[in-house]
């Protein structure tokens, strides 16, 4: 049952199966890997291949309350939304970083391979313009991430408080019972 909560919450991050392996986009842990049915936490896997962020499989507790859902499935929407823009940022990040050294090395007459067959690099100062390029370049879209990560972490911390004070009465009233019998 708790496999198949696993599956559930992997699945609404993203990912395919409990029984798949561990990242949502196929590049964490190696296959089949799975929390053990017992347990009561959440699982954080290895970095994921294309954004580098650690995916999480959520633990679904069987008394979930619609509050508790609620911010279990914000936390899974989180997760989702942010793996997915660092793997487009990280792509793009890539893919303009090789078209950057490939031009540089055109421009100085140089092959993309030395005649070691070794990858040909740029020195840190070249490489320093196309890291400050880039920022300037994608600093919009940095800032949208930032402000829209900013409301999702204070919905999330919200709810976290929400959840807690549900929990603080609920012991409460549970004490004030036992203590009166």
């Amino acid at each position: 049952m708790a496999a198949a909560r696993a599956g559930r919450a992997l699945r609404a991050a993203g990912g395919s199966s409990c029984c798949s392996s561990f990242s949502s986009s196929g590049g964490g842990a190696g296959p089949g890997f799975r929390p053990p049915p017992h347990s009561r936490h959440d699982w954080i896997g290895p970095p994921d291949r294309l954004s580098n962020l650690r995916p999480v499989i959520f633990h679904v507790p069987r008394d979930e309350s619609a509050l508790e859902r609620r911010l279990r499935e914000a936390r899974q929407d989180a997760q989702a939304w942010n793996q997915r823009f660092w793997a487009q940022q990280n792509a793009a990040f890539q893919q303009e970083k090789e078209e950057f050294i490939y031009s540089r090395l055109k421009a100085k007459g140089l092959a993309v391979r030395d005649e070691t067959g070794q990858k040909a690099t740029l020195n840190a100062e070249e490489m320093a313009d196309f890291y400050k390029d880039f920022l300037s370049k994608n600093f919009r879209k940095h800032m949208h991430y930032n402000r829209d990560w900013y409301k999702r972490n204070f919905t999330i911390t919200f709810l976290m408080g929400q959840v807690a004070l549900v929990r603080a009465l609920r012991w409460l009233r549970w004490k004030k019972k036992s203590v009166g019998n």
